[in-house]
């Protein structure tokens, strides 16, 4: 009943005010059809400014003094449900429709707002995930929408090592646990982030399912544990745990969620693990996703962890080493001290 369906729903409540003069307000005001007279915002670094045709303005209830507005679209980023709520009563309050986003004002959380429209005689709407197509596909879908952490700016003040790989079950939770120990034991405060339910063993400071997140929550959840480690420890070094990989075939599924990791996690240097002869997984190879973590993040790899599980011929180390032009090093059974070496003539003093 409140959820908008197409264009023309919104073209019947034209002109509209725009609340938030970012993507969402934008590409609001981009629909075909859609007329706005007027953009608000709070941030009073925008006051006065152009965007989208018109000056932006501090203040909602002068603007629908200044227009003939029939509506008002609240197109705010999550995080700002107080805000939106602040505007969605106003506007109400004056007599004006309101059209909310998912993301800042969910009108299944806001019912009492519903009821406050319909009081008013006004008509509320909802641009939504539309999970019930997924729904309708799939026969099951989240009940709502999963995107729910803010998008935090944050860089890292201390280096981040990010550990990639070539597939799932690749040496990846074992090569960031050992650098951690061997961090540890050259005197560092070193901070380890594993990104799976699986990192129990220590050394670990923070571990968190990533792939249970909503991929638009991957990088901030990645941000913002690497900004309370640092101000909670103040850590000389942080060793990220990457998940799966950018390339490997036949289980495209978990890319999406290894880029976000990678993104969240800014690494000064990365550490690809790789599994000769993966008994389950098909990894593409080592150059490949080289090149692939090389072209998301302004990153370097600058070392090899192989995982030799399935290996008697341990002189594949050697030859891994000629052919890649990279350290490689077995830090089940070697540990992790020349690979730490590495690390270190990279970053630099700590």
């Amino acid at each position: 009943m409140h959820i908008l369906s197409s264009v023309e729903e919104l073209r019947e409540l034209n002109p509209f005010i725009i609340i938030g003069c970012g993507g969402g307000g934008e590409k609001f005001a981009n629909f075909e059809g859609v007329e706005p007279v007027g953009f608000v915002d709070d941030d009073p670094r925008k006051h006065g400014k152009d965007f989208c045709g018109f000056k932006v303005s501090s203040s909602l209830l002068k603007l629908i003094d200044e227009t003939d507005a029939r509506s008002v679209a609240i197109m705010l980023p999550i995080g700002a449900e107080g805000t939106a709520l602040k505007y969605a009563v106003q506007a109400i309050n004056e007599g004006k429709n309101v059209v909310t986003s998912f993301r800042s004002l969910p009108l299944a959380d806001n019912t009492s707002l519903i009821k406050f429209a319909e009081q008013m005689n006004v008509t509320i709407k909802e641009i939504s995930p539309r999970l019930d197509n997924v729904r309708k596909i799939f026969g099951v879908a989240p009940p709502r929408c999963t995107e729910v952490l803010p998008k935090i700016k944050y860089r890292h003040r201390a280096p981040v090592v990010f550990v990639g790989g070539t597939s799932q079950e690749c040496g990846k939770r074992t090569t960031t646990r050992l650098l951690g120990k061997e961090a540890k034991e050259r005197g560092l405060e070193a901070g380890v982030i594993s990104t799976d339910e699986m990192g129990l063993e220590q050394p670990v400071d923070i571990n968190f399912r990533a792939g249970s997140l909503s991929v638009m929550d991957v990088a901030a959840a990645v941000m913002g544990s690497v900004k309370y480690l640092e101000e909670e420890k103040d850590p000389d070094i942080i060793f990220i745990e990457g998940q799966s990989s950018l390339t490997e075939r036949k289980n495209p599924h978990p890319r999406g969620l290894s880029a976000s990791i990678l993104i969240g996690a800014m690494p000064d240097v990365t550490v690809l693990c790789h599994r000769p002869n993966h008994p389950y997984r098909k990894p593409r190879g080592i150059n490949e996703e080289i090149r692939a973590i090389e072209a998301i993040e302004p990153t370097r790899v600058i070392g090899i962890s192989l995982n030799l599980r399935n290996m008697n011929d341990r002189s594949i180390m050697e030859r891994y080493e000629a052919r890649f032009g990279l350290p490689v090093v077995d830090v089940k059974n070697g540990g992790a001290s020349r690979l730490m070496d590495v690390i270190m003539e990279h970053i630099g003093e700590i």
